[in-house]
């Protein structure tokens, strides 16, 4: 089962990589939790994605479970290793500057996925490989290909998790790009000149504290 899931998870992502396309192929609807410690350092990011029906019921397939058909931690656990596991190269998709400079990641955990009404949902937290205390905090969700969608929900698609008191939370959602996307050709997005369009696409989250 993991061999199999590892590998359709590879074919989805990779192939947006080596051969990036105009519109995605597997949507997400995301939530997200910007953690700080009692410090008030910036410690990480919560996430919460559920995958579109069409991926859950692939990444379903050949699981054995108790009850047909219902889908425990327990059931998912392998599942959920192989998925955050696969996600390492793609940087989990989730970008994070202070004061204008990038940091990193690093591995995730209290990773779990759960299913219900037909969708799977990859729970996890990332965090910092240093926690840092900054008055500005950027965050943006995307894939740079853009094969994969990400949505946040409509309701609390962002919440700050014990930051200092006077924080303040600005979620920006992707603008429409279709009409630029019309103006690049499939040539030189199948060349690779446009790695990064996904990033028209970004989830972007300021946040300002006193």
């Amino acid at each position: 089962m993991t061999r199999r899931f590892m590998t359709g998870l590879v074919l989805i992502l990779g192939l947006g990589l080596t051969a990036a396309h105009a519109h995605p192929h597997v949507w997400i609807t995301a939530t997200s939790e910007l953690v700080y410690g009692p410090d008030g350092a910036f410690t990480g990011v919560r996430h919460a994605w559920a995958f579109d029906d069409m991926f859950s019921t692939y990444a379903l397939q050949g699981i054995e479970t108790k009850q047909k058909g219902v889908y425990t931690r327990e059931d998912l656990a392998p599942l959920a290793q192989t998925n955050v596991e696969s996600l390492k190269e793609f940087a989990y998709f989730t970008f994070a500057k202070v004061a204008g400079k990038k940091q990193k990641f690093g591995e995730p955990v209290d990773y779990y996925l759960t299913h219900k009404d037909g969708v799977l949902m990859l729970h996890f937290y990332l965090p910092l490989k240093t926690p840092v205390k900054s008055p500005e905090l950027a965050v943006e969700v995307f894939d740079p290909t853009y094969f994969i969608d990400f949505t946040f929900a409509d309701k609390d698609p962002v919440k700050l998790i014990g930051a200092p008191a006077g924080c303040a939370l600005q979620f920006q959602r992707p603008s429409d790009g279709s009409a630029t996307a019309q103006r690049m050709s499939e040539d030189n997005f199948l060349s690779g000149d446009n790695s990064n369009y996904g990033a028209m696409f970004a989830n972007k989250i300021e946040v300002k504290c006193p």
